[in-house]
Order: structure tokens, then C-alpha cells, then sequence
């Protein structure tokens, strides 16, 4: 699963900018939670990319009301083409969510460990996720919301969970969000990998509570765990 992550905006934008043309609004957010607005980015006219600010949990259309009865801030590859509330968004709604790193918990309540997973040499990584657009039949107000794409953990990080999000490259990310694709193109995206090395580094219960965005969130309070491919080396 992929529950919280971290935005750290002024490396992010430098790194946003160089590999999509694209920049990141602020502000930093070193424990972003479900139903929080983050910063995506989505296709736009003309081929562009935009960046729009929207809800961390899913509100399907068809919604009669927003609510978080279901748990759908991340969206299982498995049910991506079947799902009431994820086919037509996989199919014409698909985004990038550009994050500084994410946070998985491994062990058992109350001593679960929580690890701070971030790229190795890289600013950022790119999620594959999906959006849809709620339209209020009160006042016709709507609301943007996303949920991140998950699958099955790539063998170097099933000793943090056994889920991960789906982590693009930049071609990967540019046929991902591209509306021109057809599903059935992008099904291989979906596969678990590792778009490059990753260093999973274990943090303090500091992140443990949603309420704290500070950059104590981040700080190690151990060594780092490289997370590789087989056949990858660190540089």
C-alpha cells in the first residue's frame, strides 16, 4: 500500500523541470496523508502538462456524496480494468504523482518500525495514479480527488510490505499520462519494479502521526537498507 509520503518542493521542482518540463507548487509536506490536497500532474491541452491540486482519496463521479466509508486512496492494479470505481478513470483519467519518497511500517503494533523509502541519486519519483471528477447536485461545486496505483512489491522491498506503489521512469511516466494510450498498452507498467535504486532508511514514530510535517519525519535513526534490482549497483 502507499499511505503517506513526503514533498519536499525546492529539489522536487529543480528535478520536475529538468526531466518533464513541468515545476511543483509548494508548500512542503514531509507527512502527506490520505484526504490531504497534493499537488498531481495530468494531461493537458495541446499535450501539455498541468499541475492541479487535488484530494488524496478517491470520489468516483458517481458518488451521491464524498465520504471515506471505502478505502480508496490507493487503487490495486488488480481492479484497475474492472472496478466500478477505477475503469473509467484508468481508461481517460490518469496522473503523475511526483513525491520526494513514501513510508511503509513493518512489524506489529505498538513496535511497528517505520522506513522512509526515497530514491538513491534521484530528486523524486513519479507514481502512477488516477483521478475523477465529483460535480456537487447541490451547488455544482466539484472536487478533483486521486488514488496512487499499487501492485505487488518488488522482490527487494517485499522485507518492508508486501504491496509498493507503481514507480514509472520518465518515458514510462510519459506514456502513463499521455491519453492516447490505450490500456492494454500500459498493462506492463504495472508490473512491480524499481525505476532506479532506492535506499529504504528507518525514521522515528515521529512520522507516526499524520499531524507532524515537519522534517523530523525524514531524519534516520539508522543506517540506510539499499533497495535494488537484481544485477543494480549503487553509485
Amino acid at each position: 500500500m502507499c499511505g503517506r509520503f513526503n514533498v519536499e518542493t525546492s529539489p522536487l521542482t529543480r528535478w520536475l523541470l529538468e526531466v518533464l518540463g513541468v515545476g511543483h507548487p509548494g508548500p512542503d509536506n514531509h507527512n502527506a496523508a490520505p484526504t490531504e490536497a497534493i499537488a498531481v500532474l495530468r494531461a493537458a491541452a495541446l499535450g501539455d502538462l498541468e499541475i492541479a491540486r487535488m484530494r488524496w482519496w478517491l470520489t468516483p463521479h458517481w458518488s451521491k456524496e464524498i465520504s471515506t466509508r471505502y478505502s480508496m486512496f490507493n487503487a490495486r492494479r488488480e481492479t484497475l480494468a474492472t472496478s466500478p470505481a477505477f475503469r473509467e478513470p484508468f481508461r481517460r483519467h490518469r496522473c503523475i504523482v511526483p513525491v520526494s519518497g513514501f513510508y511503509e511500517w513493518t512489524g506489529k503494533a505498538p513496535g511497528k518500525v517505520p522506513w522512509y523509502i526515497r530514491p538513491h541519486d534521484e530528486a523524486g519519483l513519479l507514481l502512477a495514479g488516477i483521478w475523477d471528477r465529483w460535480t456537487n447536485p447541490a451547488d455544482g461545486a466539484t472536487l478533483d480527488s486521486f488514488a496512487v496505483v499499487t501492485t505487488d512489491a518488488h522482490p527487494a522491498m517485499c522485507f518492508v510490505h508486501s504491496r509498493q506503489p507503481v514507480m514509472l521512469g520518465i518515458e514510462s511516466a510519459r506514456r502513463w499520462i499521455d491519453p492516447a494510450s490505450a490500456v492494454a498498452s500500459l498493462v506492463d507498467l504495472l508490473e512491480p519494479a524499481l525505476p532506479y535504486p532506492l535506499d529504504a532508511v528507518p525514521v522515528s514514530s515521529h512520522v507516526n502521526n499524520a499531524r507532524h510535517k515537519d522534517p523530523r519525519c525524514t531524519e534516520p535513526i539508522g543506517a540506510a537498507v539499499p533497495v535494488v534490482a537484481e544485477g543494480a549497483t549503487l553509485t
